[in-house]
């Protein structure tokens, strides 16, 4: 049996089952402080009875690096309360089982692929919710560099509608997630954006600033599709908005051509939790 952790800034999605393709116990708990959460997460777990390892996709930033002294924590994250959790080492210790860690955006991405059957050779998942994050899959395998991308925190260029907004974020202020991810839709325009009227301007502002994000994927790692989740994802329209604003802002350059794909997640809700399961196989 094999448990996952898909640990958000928002809820924890817990999971077990004999495979990552078939979960027959599933259960959501809110973040709330790292003691409460993690205690709570492992009591579910400990009360399925024994599971042999157990995969976590977290948000971030994480340390990734198996040599490193604080490999399996989360780090500098703004989160409130959750800057240098051991959150590997805790279901380690408590559980006692053998841990498969990486980002939440990497699990989920690694799922997609898989989804996939192999029919790109590359791959983004691109989550917009709570925070933005982004995970690249190359030839089947999750890139981390040095540390793991950090899609969410590079600079769109400013939306001509939206030139005084100061962003959000605590380090950068307006990255890409500090403009478009969902606290930072509610902060500019008092709701979220599934809350908007369709004929908001906002529609427009965060589909050219999630574009902008696409274009670079495009151009830089030249990845077959990009799968576009998470819960600003979900409102109606948003993830075709995303898909006509990046061939406008291509122009027909690039030698992908309409090979370039955006689209939803094929695992829908379960693409990060299938991942997790995925990282627990694994280890």
């Amino acid at each position: 049996m094999l448990g996952g952790i898909e640990a958000g800034g928002t809820k924890f999605v817990l999971a077990a089952g004999p495979s990552p393709r078939e979960i027959t116990a599933r259960h959501t708990i809110p973040t709330r402080d790292p003691e409460t959460t993690l205690a709570e997460a492992a009591a579910w777990f400990a009360g399925l009875g024994q599971i042999t390892a157990l995969g976590i996709g977290s948000f971030g930033p994480v340390d990734l690096d198996p040599a490193s002294v604080t490999w399996g924590r989360i780090t500098n994250t703004p989160k409130p309360g959750w800057a240098d959790c051991d959150i590997a080492g805790f279901f380690m210790d408590r559980l006692g089982v053998p841990v498969g860690f990486d980002t939440d955006v990497n699990a989920a991405a690694l799922a997609e692929f898989a989804a996939s059957g192999g029919a790109v050779g590359s791959l983004a998942y691109l989550t917009i919710g709570t925070g933005i994050g982004g995970g690249l899959v190359l030839d089947g395998q999750p890139v981390h560099g040095i540390a793991h991308p950090e899609m969410g925190h590079i600079y769109p260029r400013r939306h001509a509608d939206d030139r005084d907004f100061p962003g959000t974020c605590p380090h950068h202020g307006d990255c890409l997630e500090g403009l478009a991810s969902g606290p930072a839709i509610i902060a500019h325009w008092g709701a979220s954006l599934s809350h908007l009227p369709a004929d908001h301007p906002a529609h427009a502002v965060i589909a050219d600033y999630i574009a902008q994000a696409c274009h670079m994927l495009f151009a830089s790692v030249a990845v077959g599709e990009i799968v576009i989740g998470g819960g600003v994802a979900n409102t109606p329209g948003l993830v075709e908005r995303v898909a006509s604003r990046a061939r406008e802002l291509d122009a027909g350059y690039l030698p992908g051509g309409t090979r370039h794909k955006i689209i939803r997640p094929r695992l829908g809700d379960n693409a990060g939790i299938t991942g997790a399961l995925m990282l627990a196989e694994k280890a």
